[in-house]
């Protein structure tokens, strides 16, 4: 068995990966940390009495080293860098689900802070799996996209080649509560997300950045990406719709098609695509339609599975040398 720990066990995507990890063939789950620890992993999430019982440790790279092979850190933004340094200098491959691996320096220090790991920062590993699946394979260290990255990258990488990129792209993405985290704030109270819809910082998302970064490795074109975001009154689950101009006629159900036909997690569908049949699973539903030379792409992904926990724990599968889709969760269920 290979050992694995959770450091950030106490919040959403923490449960997400201590409810996969309980019944892995493969992983131990042998160590849980948050930054304060003292506790029980029961009474941090009352769902897992009587699934599991395990002492949550106050975090420390001294513990993670001694527990574990792999460790996941859910842990906040320009927290997880510091945390993540220490436990790959003691040769623990890390899988990190914050923004503090993912980007290029120039790109990270100008959307969020001065990053203090660069050394690691340059070994770190994308983990959209469908385009960086060998890399995955031989890297000890894991960065975990941002959820709203993975379900529009995955919906247009695509149809890159096929567009004008000198015409922007515009994103306007949707997704449940669950995605600002547990701090509550005026936003997430019951009271103001009840029965209502809104954007929040529009155009000026620093998942904008990171979306068009990646457009640009992946297919060496720069593209204006206008990337607009809303928090709707559900608990879990994100619409994505693309809206592009083609430069040239194509098929686009064809071409997804022809794109993911050896991806068993991308599901290209025949209409437009909704959150409640991905919502508890690791699939991308993607659906496509051109009118003349604009482009529509819908995307919908679980926030939590496939924008985060299910997305790392393929990660480290492959990370590990197992099938990548070992633990991962697969049959919707009506969130």
């Amino acid at each position: 068995m290979i050992k694995v720990g959770v450091v950030g066990a106490s919040g959403y995507t923490g449960l997400e990966l201590v409810k996969m990890l309980v019944s892995h063939p493969k992983f131990e789950l042998s160590y849980l940390a948050t930054t304060t620890g003292d506790t029980m992993i029961e009474a941090l999430h009352p769902s897992l009495e009587g699934v599991i019982s395990l002492n949550v440790d106050k975090a420390s790279a001294e513990g993670v080293a001694e527990h574990c092979d792999l460790v996941f850190l859910a842990l906040p933004h320009k927290a997880s860098m510091g945390f993540a340094k220490e436990v790959l200098k003691k040769g623990v491959k890390v899988v990190d689900l914050s923004a503090d691996y993912r980007l290029e320096l120039d790109t990270y220090e100008a959307n969020y802070c001065e990053h203090e790991d660069k050394e690691h920062l340059d070994s770190s590993v994308y983990a959209l799996i469908e385009y960086y699946r060998e890399e995955l394979k031989s890297t000890n260290l894991a960065a975990g996209p941002g959820c709203y990255p993975t379900a529009t990258l995955l919906g247009i990488l695509p149809f890159i080649p096929y567009l004008d990129t000198n015409v922007p792209l515009f994103v306007d993405a949707k997704s449940g509560v669950s995605g600002a985290g547990k701090k509550l704030s005026d936003t997430t109270h019951f009271v103001t997300i009840n029965d209502n819809i809104f954007a929040y910082n529009p155009l000026k998302h620093r998942h904008a950045p990171e979306i068009a970064e990646k457009i640009e490795k992946v297919h060496g074109a720069k593209m204006q990406v206008n990337f607009v975001p809303h928090l709707i009154p559900a608990t879990r689950g994100e619409l994505i719709s693309c809206y592009a101009v083609l430069k040239e006629d194509i098929d686009p159900l064809e071409v997804l098609t022809k794109h993911y036909k050896n991806d068993p997690f991308i599901r290209v569908r025949e209409n437009p695509v909704d959150i409640k049949s991905t919502a508890g699973t690791h699939f991308c539903d993607i659906y496509a339609q051109k009118n003349g030379n604009a482009l529509f792409v819908n995307s919908a992904i679980d926030n939590l599975l496939r924008g985060a926990s299910s997305q790392a724990l393929a990660a480290a599968n492959l990370m590990c040398g197992l099938p990548e889709e070992m633990g991962i969760p697969t049959i919707a269920y009506m969130p």
